[in-house]
C-alpha cells in the first residue's frame, strides 16, 4: 500500500508500477496549486538533488522494474520509452562531456571535427542546432517563460550534465559492482540570511570546495584558454585559413565562455562567502593548464 520503497526515486517507480496494473495518467493543473514545496536555493543543492535522481532512475533502469522489461504488455510501448527517457538522465553525461571538452581540445590542436564554414556539409549541423534551440526557446516562452530565464535554463542543464550525472552514473556502476551501497542524500532547504539575499539577486551561490565545482570550473578554464588561444591565432597571427576550417568550433567554444561567465565571476572577481573556494580556484586552472598543454605540446 502507498509508494514503493527501496528506491531513491520513489514516486516514478510508484508511478511505473500502478500504471503497469492499469491505472491510467492524465494531466491536471488547476488554477490554484494543489501542492507547494520548498525548492533548492544554491547551486550545490540543485546538483546534489539531480544526482539523487538521475542515480535513482538509473537503478530503475537497470533492475526488474526497467520500463522495457517490466512495462511489457502492460504500458504502451510509448510510455515505456518516455519512463526510459528520465531512467537514462545519467547516461547523458557522456555524450555532455564529450562536447564541452574534446571539440575545444581538437580546437587547441588544429583539429576540425565539422565542415568548413562555406561547405554546404555545414548546414545540417547548423540546421540541428538553430532548430532545436529555436523550438526549445519557442516552448519556453509558450510556458511564460523570458528569454534570460531559457538562457539559464541551458546553462543549469549543461551543469548538471557534466556533474549530478557524471557522479549519478558513477555511484550506480559502483553500487552494481559492489563497491558502493545506496544512500539518500537529503536536499538542505535551509539557508542564512546573506545567500538567501544573494538567491533573491540571482547570484549563483558556490562557496563550498566541492568535487562537482572542481569539474565545472576546469571545463570552464579549458574552454576560456581554448578560445582565448583561437583569438590569438586569428587576430594576432592572422591565420585565416584557421578560421575558416575551425569556425565552427570556434563559435561554440565562445558560447560556452558565455554560459560559464557565472563560474568565471566566482573564480576571479567576487569576494563575497558564495564564491568559488580559491582551492577550487587553484586545482580549476592546473587542471586546464595540463590538459591544454599535453594537447599543445
Amino acid at each position: 500500500m502507498g509508494l514503493k520503497y527501496d528506491c531513491v526515486v520513489e514516486d516514478t517507480i510508484t508511478g511505473l508500477s500502478i500504471q503497469c496494473r492499469g491505472w491510467k495518467s492524465m494531466y491536471f493543473n488547476p488554477e490554484r496549486k494543489g501542492f507547494l514545496g520548498v525548492a533548492p536555493t544554491t547551486l550545490l543543492q540543485s546538483l546534489v538533488q539531480h544526482k539523487r535522481w538521475s542515480e535513482g532512475n538509473l537503478q530503475i533502469f537497470l533492475s526488474r522494474h526497467c520500463p522495457l522489461i517490466f512495462g511489457y504488455r502492460k504500458v504502451p510501448l510509448k510510455l515505456q520509452l518516455s519512463y526510459s527517457i528520465y531512467n537514462l538522465r545519467a547516461a547523458y553525461y557522456l555524450a555532455m562531456l564529450y562536447y564541452v571538452a574534446v571539440p575545444y581540445l581538437c580546437l587547441l590542436g588544429g583539429i576540425s571535427l565539422f565542415p568548413e564554414i562555406w561547405s554546404l556539409w555545414v548546414l545540417p549541423f547548423a540546421y540541428v542546432i538553430i532548430d532545436k534551440n529555436a523550438y526549445s526557446l519557442g516552448e519556453f516562452l509558450w510556458l511564460d517563460g523570458t528569454i534570460q530565464g531559457w538562457w539559464n535554463d541551458q546553462r543549469i542543464r549543461m551543469f548538471r550534465r557534466t556533474t549530478s550525472y557524471f557522479f549519478g552514473f558513477l555511484d550506480t556502476i559502483l553500487r552494481i559492482l559492489g563497491f558502493a551501497e545506496t544512500t539518500f542524500a537529503v536536499t538542505a532547504k535551509v539557508c542564512d540570511e546573506d545567500v538567501s539575499r544573494r538567491y533573491e539577486q540571482e547570484i549563483m551561490e558556490f562557496g563550498s570546495p566541492s568535487p562537482m565545482f572542481t569539474i565545472l570550473a576546469t571545463l570552464a578554464m579549458l574552454n576560456l584558454f581554448s578560445f582565448a588561444f583561437c583569438v590569438k591565432r586569428v587576430v594576432v597571427d592572422i591565420q585565416i585559413k584557421t578560421l575558416e576550417s575551425l569556425a565552427r568550433q570556434i563559435i561554440l567554444c565562445g558560447l560556452l565562455v558565455l554560459i560559464n561567465l557565472p563560474v568565471y565571476q566566482g573564480l576571479f572577481f567576487r569576494k563575497d562567502k558564495g564564491a568559488m573556494p580559491t582551492s577550487v580556484t587553484y586545482k580549476s586552472v592546473s587542471l586546464a593548464l595540463l590538459a591544454c598543454s599535453i594537447v599543445l605540446y
